[in-house]
């Protein structure tokens, strides 16, 4: 009988331990774009009984074809870490194919300045977070990886840890796919849209230090171009965690990945003495 009832109590523990943790749908107006977009905002359990301190941020960037629930409806383990580690987690909107850069034909589609300026701003403005880069890090997963380190290495004033799972970090290979000659304009005839909006042409924009984590999977189709990336940054110098791991680009290896990610990022914030 004491082996059932300790049994029930950690189940309820449990239970009370992965839904703790808050989410709040926010509508934010972009003026770049002149519409509204969402989020959701992930508050850890402690927010609510003390939101006069100051907590880390991590916003989170979904892949091609997805929106700004994709983190919520896809991986529960982000509202049980944001409880763990204490941590605001916003999941971001980048619309169904920006690749998070200001399109320089469509003008509807300035996704850069909207996360950037527009959405950290009313984070900021509406949340108990600490507002500077020491307590922002950003992350993503394919187009969202690619997205991730894009902005932390143009506006590494903001950001000071970026993650990447399976990012297609370098654009160029790919000029047919995934609407970017869309958001670009084709390769053939605006290759400079092409090199200047590739993560892989964005090393020499980074100011600031930043904590890099880059993860793929050996089965991805997009391991080489984050392989290129990875040999890049050690030519360079720029210190960063490089992993790869068995998988594809897949949810399955994605589900793994974040873990490692949130984990990554949880350290970085120790370290920089935010907690």
């Amino acid at each position: 009988m004491k082996n059932i009832l300790n049994f029930i109590i950690f189940i309820i523990l449990s239970i009370n331990t992965v839904y703790a943790a808050k989410i709040e749908k926010v509508t934010v107006y972009s003026k770049a774009m002149q519409k509204n977009t969402s989020a959701y905002v992930v508050l850890p359990e402690k927010y609510h009984k003390d939101s006069t301190k100051e907590y880390p941020v991590l916003y989170l960037l979904h892949g091609f074809g997805g929106d700004y629930s994709s983190y919520p409806n896809d991986f529960p383990a982000v509202k049980k870490q944001a409880d763990e580690y204490n941590m605001v987690i916003v999941s971001a909107d980048g619309g169904y194919s920006s690749w998070y850069f200001d399109s320089p034909i469509d003008p509807k589609m300035k996704y850069e300045t909207y996360i950037t300026k527009e959405l950290i701003t009313f984070i900021d403005s509406n949340y108990s977070t600490i507002n500077n880069r020491k307590g922002r890090a950003i992350c993503g997963l394919s187009m969202g990886g690619h997205g991730a380190l894009y902005l932390s290495m143009r506006h590494s004033d903001l950001f000071g840890a970026a993650g990447s799972m399976s990012g297609g970090v370098d654009i160029r290979p790919f000029p047919k796919n995934w609407e970017i000659a869309s958001r670009l304009g084709g390769k053939d005839k605006f290759p400079l849209n092409w090199e200047k909006n590739t993560v892989m042409n964005q090393l020499d924009s980074i100011k600031d230090s930043i904590s890099f984590m880059i993860d793929c999977g050996t089965e991805d189709f997009f391991l080489e171009v984050n392989r290129q990336l990875h040999a890049k940054m050690l030519t360079q110098k720029i210190k960063h965690d490089y992993v790869e791991r068995p998988g594809g680009h897949e949810m399955g290896y994605w589900k793994n990945s974040i873990k490692y990610q949130l984990l990554f990022f949880d350290n970085y914030f120790k370290e920089a003495k935010l907690k």
